[in-house]
C-alpha cells in the first residue's frame, strides 16, 4: 500500500521532558499492563468486519545485532527472520505479518545501518533501511536498555519527524540497576521526542504480547492488506537460502568474513519432499576451506542442520544439497550483489 493512501501521521512534537514527566513515563512503562489490554492469541483470525478492521506498517530498526529479527519472529509467533550473534545477518527488508482480534500487524525488518564498510553490499542493505522508515505508520527503534552506541546515534539520524516512534529499550532483563535507566531515558528524550518508551525482552511472551497493544494505538482504520492465515512476504525459496546462511554464520563464528553468502540453484517439490540444491558464496579460496571444514564436516553439519530447521517449518521432509564456490570481490561489485538478489 503506498504511502498516499493512508491517513499521514505524525511524531509529537514534545519539548525536552521534565524530571517528573520522565519518572511518570518510566513507571507507566514498568507497570505491568493489565490482561485485558494484551493481545490475546485466542482472538486471532476471529470474523471481524471491515468497517472495524485496522491496519498498518510496523518498522523495526536499529543496528547491527541488537535483536531485531529476534523481535520480529517472536512478533509474528514462527521464525522468518534468521538470526546470530554476527553482525549483518538480517540483509534484506523482511515482512511479517499478524492479525490479532481487529488489528493486522505488518512488522517490517531491516538490516542493521552499516558504518563500518562502504562496498556494495553495505549501499543496498543501508538502501534498504531508508526505504523502509519513509512509508510506515509506527517505527519501533531498537535499542540495549540502558545503552547509547555511536552506531545507534546513525539510525537516529535516518527517524523522520512525520512518523511516530517508539523507544525499544530491548534485552531489559540484563539490566541490574534500574534507577539508572531515568537518566538514560531522559538523556535519549533529549535526542528525540519518542511517543513511548517500552523496556523489554524479545524472548519474553509477555512483553512481546505487551507490546501488541501499544502498536495496535497506531494502527489507522482501514481493511487488512493480507489473510490473517499469512505470516510474510518471502518465499520458501528465500527462507531455505537465509537458513543456510543463518547456520554457516552460526557455526563458522569470526572466522569467515560477513560477506558470505547463499544462492539457491534448485528447489522442487516432490509430493511431501522438498529437493533444495544451494551454493555457498565466499569470497577467497581460503573461506572456502573454512566452510567445507577437515573431510567436509563443517559443511556437512551446515547441511544438517539448516534441513532439520526447514523440515521443522514446513513439518515435511527436505533433501539439501550444498556446494561452495569463491567469487572474489563479489561484495563490491554492484551488479554481482543485485544478482545475488539485494537490492
Amino acid at each position: 500500500m503506498s504511502k498516499s493512501s493512508r491517513p499521514p501521521s505524525s511524531a509529537p512534537a514534545a519539548p525536552v521532558p521534565t524530571d517528573a514527566s520522565l519518572e511518570a513515563m518510566l513507571a507507566k512503562a514498568l507497570r505491568k499492563t493489565p490482561a485485558e489490554a494484551v493481545a490475546d492469541p485466542a482472538q486471532e483470525h476471529e470474523p471481524v468486519a471491515p468497517e472495524q478492521q485496522h491496519c498498518g506498517y510496523v518498522a523495526i530498526v536499529g543496528k547491527p545485532n541488537v535483536g531485531k529479527s529476534t523481535l520480529l519472529n517472536a512478533l509474528v509467533g514462527q521464525k522468518i527472520s534468521i538470526t546470530s550473534r554476527k553482525a549483518q545477518t538480517t540483509r534484506h527488508r523482511i515482512t511479517g505479518y499478524r492479525t490479532v482480534g481487529p488489528n493486522q500487524f505488518v512488522f517490517v525488518d531491516t538490516p542493521g545501518f552499516q558504518t563500518r564498510h562502504g562496498n556494495a553490499l553495505n549501499r543496498a542493505l543501508n538502501k534498504t533501511v531508508l526505504g523502509a522508515v519513509t512509508d510506515v505508520d509506527l517505527i519501533l527503534f531498537v535499542v540495549e536498555a540502558g545503552h547509547f552506541h555511536p552506531a545507534d546515534a546513525k539510525v537516529m539520524e535516518l527517524l523522520p519527524s512525520n512518523v511516530p516512534v517508539v523507544l525499544l529499550a530491548n534485552k531489559f532483563d540484563l539490566v541490574h540497576r534500574r534507577g539508572e535507566l531515568a537518566p538514560w531515558l531522559k538523556s535519549m528524550q533529549e535526542k528525540h521526542p519518542f511517543a513511548e518508551f517500552v523496556p523489554m525482552s524479545a524472548k519474553n511472551a509477555r512483553d512481546v504480547e505487551r507490546l501488541f497493544a501499544i502498536c495496535a494505538k497506531y494502527l489507522p482504520q482501514q481493511a487488512w492488506m493480507h489473510d490473517p492465515e499469512e505470516l510474510t512476504d518471502r518465499s520458501e525459496r528465500f527462507m531455505a537460502a537465509e537458513m543456510v546462511r543463518e547456520k554457516l554464520f552460526r557455526l563458522t563464528g569470526d572466522e569467515l568474513p560477513y560477506t558470505s553468502t547463499v544462492v539457491i540453484d534448485k528447489f522442487e517439490e516432490e509430493g511431501g519432499l522438498k529437493r533444495i540444491a544451494a551454493t555457498i558464496v565466499v569470497e577467497r579460496e581460503g573461506h572456502k576451506g573454512m566452510v567445507i571444514g577437515e573431510k567436509g564436516e563443517k559443511l556437512k553439519r551446515i547441511g544438517t542442520e539448516a534441513r532439520q530447521e526447514l523440515e521443522k517449518i514446513w513439518d515435511c521432509k527436505v533433501f539439501l544439497e550444498l556446494w561452495v564456490k569463491v567469487r572474489s570481490g563479489w561484495a563490491d561489485d554492484d551488479a554481482r550483489v543485485r544478482s545475488f538478489g539485494y537490492e
